[in-house]
């Protein structure tokens, strides 16, 4: 296996590997504190885990070369996982938020529990998903991965309802303020909402053939119009499959020059494109200038 994909494999385990630790010290938290927002942490920590085994998944599977019945690769089936897993998460969203609400509404005393044991493995939860989204950073880095960066980000969302569990776990046990916990689940559940929205909207875009971010295009556009021999260019289209960006663009060339330099110019382009977006997949067509 390549550098590149082993570090992605590392940070697909690593991911796994959190989600599970974190889900099993808040199922213990949840059954100590009888905490609304430990329980809103804990499932997103399991979605995270289900995330996190879809994510490892699609960077094994997505990392298959093409073959005769998949022609353009197998990422696909990244925004196919994506789209199932924010269906889930709008689900868990609606219950955390709906327990909530009815919680603070019903006018009944909110009694919390062993706060200072919550409290630690809310804490525990912190250090170990900022550490996992440090690693994750440095490998998108290196690598590009598109499916790691989203990991990431979703992870670093998480440390807002885990902070907000451990202030309302505090306020219970200093106060006796047992409605801020209800608070922080319906603030959770918001969380989990939009980025559940977000999820399935950006794997809809992607399995619809949406273009790519137009920031991409138009960088395209600048590398092909400043490019040495490229008279112009047509037809640039775009569309996403997974974290691969397909490319198809028609340059101008002169059509007096060689075959072998119009196809020299063609690779150096197409070389060009994929070292400065890493993740495209680019199909350079060549054609004669003034004769379209």
């Amino acid at each position: 296996m390549a550098k590149g994909g082993a570090l992605n494999l590392s940070a697909g385990a690593a991911s796994v590997t959190v989600a599970l630790i974190l889900v099993a010290l808040k199922l213990w938290a949840l059954g100590m504190t009888s905490s609304l927002s430990v329980a809103a942490s804990l499932a997103d920590s399991a979605l995270d885990l289900m995330m996190s085994l879809g994510g490892l998944a699609a960077i094994i599977y997505a990392a298959r070369p093409a073959d005769e019945d998949h022609a353009f690769g197998h990422t696909s089936a990244e925004d196919l996982a994506a789209l199932g897993q924010s269906v889930v998460i709008l689900v868990s969203a609606a219950v955390i938020g709906w327990t909530a609400v009815e919680r603070l509404t019903s006018g009944a005393p909110t009694t919390l529990a062993s706060q200072g044991a919550g409290m630690t493995v809310m804490a525990v939860s912190i250090v170990l998903t900022f550490a996992l989204v440090l690693w994750q950073r440095r490998v998108a880095k290196a690598t590009g991965n598109r499916v790691v960066a989203a990991d990431s980000l979703h992870y670093l969302s998480d440390l807002i309802p885990n902070v907000g569990a451990i202030a309302a776990l505090w306020m219970s046990g200093r106060f006796g303020i047992g409605a801020i916990d209800s608070i922080v689940a319906i603030g959770a559940a918001a969380i989990l909402l939009a980025g559940s929205l977000r999820i399935g909207k950006g794997a809809w875009d992607a399995l619809m053939d949406r273009r790519a971010d137009p920031d991409v295009i138009k960088g395209i556009a600048r590398i092909a119009g400043d490019f040495p021999g490229v008279h112009g260019f047509h037809d640039l289209k775009t569309r996403m499959a997974g974290s691969v960006v397909f490319v198809n663009i028609h340059i101008e060339l002169d059509g007096d020059q060689s075959l072998r330099e119009a196809h020299a110019i063609g690779a150096a382009l197409r070389r060009k494109i994929i070292a400065t977006y890493p993740q495209a997949d680019v199909i350079v067509h060549k054609d004669i200038a003034g004769e379209r």
